[in-house]
């Protein structure tokens, strides 16, 4: 990996540690500098370790992450206005169609494990359906919004699956933990706002996310490998 890269990884990793200690602490001021430092110093890492030309794969992990950057900064206002959540919702909805985008788009001589056999993706349903159960009757007027969400999220999780047997087993990992992360970050976030707050919620919606995000980039860059 190119030098350049390794340095906004490990600055993005110090951003993020930060982060996390405020959300654990409480310090919601200095958490507004450094949230919106996560995914600019991860989409420059990506960008200086990406193989050149950039092409469809790239251009949707940069959107996929320009878009959690937006959905990042508007959720830190979400106390101010409901549009503010409505707008971070929008976002994030955003980035993970892009990622749907960039899992139907890889391309393999070999079937993936799960296209072989399909009701496996049945427990992807039946978690979200499970989910929306232990919602619903918090979610008043978000009912329709929190639906759409929760099945883009779960399509997403899915074609991240389909990618183990189609892609090398290492790169298929890191997108299926990294969409897995994502998926848990965002039911405890639903969990938290809509039902009981807990009291390790930032902590563990922000680690969470941070790894999500990160395993799905670093799972783009074995991908994108040139073959040797």
């Amino acid at each position: 990996m190119k030098p350049g890269a390794r340095v906004a990884f490990a600055a993005f990793f110090l951003a993020a540690a930060a982060d996390i200690w405020f959300s654990a602490t409480g310090d919601n001021a200095s958490g507004h500098f450094t949230k919106p430092l996560l995914m600019p110093l991860l989409m420059v890492g990506y960008w200086i370790a990406a193989p050149r030309p950039f092409g469809l794969f790239q251009k949707l992990m940069v959107g996929g992450l320009v878009f959690s950057w937006l959905g990042d900064i508007l959720l830190m206002f979400d106390d101010a206005a409901g549009l503010f959540f409505i707008g971070g919702l929008l976002s994030f909805l955003t980035t993970h169609v892009l990622y749907i985008r960039y899992f139907t788009a890889t391309r393999s001589k070999t079937d993936s494990f799960f296209r072989k056999r399909p009701l496996l993706f049945l427990a992807v349903l039946a978690y979200t359906i499970e989910l929306l159960y232990v919602l619903w009757s918090h979610l008043g007027p978000m009912k329709i919004p929190v639906i759409i969400y929760g099945i883009i999220i779960s399509l997403m999780l899915a074609m991240a699956l389909w990618q183990y047997g189609k892609l090398s087993s290492l790169t298929a990992w890191l997108f299926i933990i990294g969409a897995s992360f994502f998926v848990m970050s965002d039911s405890m976030l639903a969990i938290d706002k809509f039902k009981q707050h807990f009291a390790l919620a930032p902590v563990m919606v922000m680690s969470t996310y941070i790894l999500a995000q990160f395993l799905i980039v670093r799972g783009s860059l074995r991908h994108l490998e040139p073959v040797k």
